[in-house]
């Protein structure tokens, strides 16, 4: 007997899209670190109804990109609500240790196989940094180390990798804030696409794990001295 199964819509699930739009906002720092946001205002915002944001803001809270706000006393009683939550700079310094030894096996890996890297990657990349495009830089950067890591054929590097990526996204949508740091990351991630294909396993290691590192502290330096004053304005535009 033929089982009967619903069709499924071809098209993404709302509660998915808002999600991954208030992710985009959370990695870019439209929604800043402390910003209180409600689901009225987010709804009017996408033009959505307040179903899709809930559920949505229930994914990101489980996640750990939002979280409870501290309970203000106003005009309608005491409220709490939610508000993005702060960078954790010990964490976001796991996540990158983390990263770091998975990076640097992958072109270890790929460099033994002398895999040329598509250059378009690093076209895109500093298209990116040129236009301003924080959201474009952190994609073009996300498509580089995911080349690299299906260069290393080994798939369980990029199925690691990938279980940390948006909190690196976010971390890296902060950094990116810093236009110092910008156009030095292209270079850096040319030097080890050629160490790369030129099978130079050391060097394309050592300049990984310098990369991740100095990625790590540059960002440990900007959280330390924005500590405490991260919050966005009022007006601030989700898209």
């Amino acid at each position: 007997m033929t089982a009967q199964l619903i069709q499924l819509e071809t098209t993404p699930d709302l509660a998915d899209q808002v999600y991954r739009a208030l992710l985009d906002a959370i990695s870019e720092g439209s929604l800043a670190p402390g910003r209180r946001i409600t689901q009225e205002e987010l709804a009017e915002q996408l033009a959505v109804s307040r179903q899709p944001v809930m559920q949505a803001l229930r994914l990101l809270k489980k996640d750990g990109f939002v979280q409870d706000a501290p309970v203000t006393s106003g005009p309608g009683g005491r409220s709490r609500g939610l508000q993005v939550a702060p960078l954790d700079a010990q964490w976001i310094a796991h996540v990158y240790e983390v990263r770091g030894a998975l990076d640097a096996l992958a072109v270890r890996l790929a460099a033994a196989r002398r895999t040329r890297i598509d250059p378009a990657l690093l076209t895109q990349g500093r298209d990116a940094v040129r236009r301003g495009d924080i959201k474009a830089m952190i994609d073009a950067d996300l498509a580089f180390h995911r080349a690299l890591y299906q260069a290393s054929q080994n798939p369980l590097i990029e199925q690691s990798a990938l279980l940390h990526w948006h909190h690196i996204r976010r971390a890296m949508g902060e950094a990116l804030q810093s236009s110092s740091l910008r156009a030095s990351v292209w270079d850096e991630h040319e030097a080890m696409a050629q160490a790369v294909a030129s099978g130079d396993a050391e060097r394309a290691e050592t300049l990984m794990r310098q990369h991740s590192g100095q990625a790590s502290a540059h960002l440990g330096a900007q959280m330390d001295a924005h500590t405490g004053t991260a919050v966005a304005p009022d007006n601030s535009v989700v898209r």
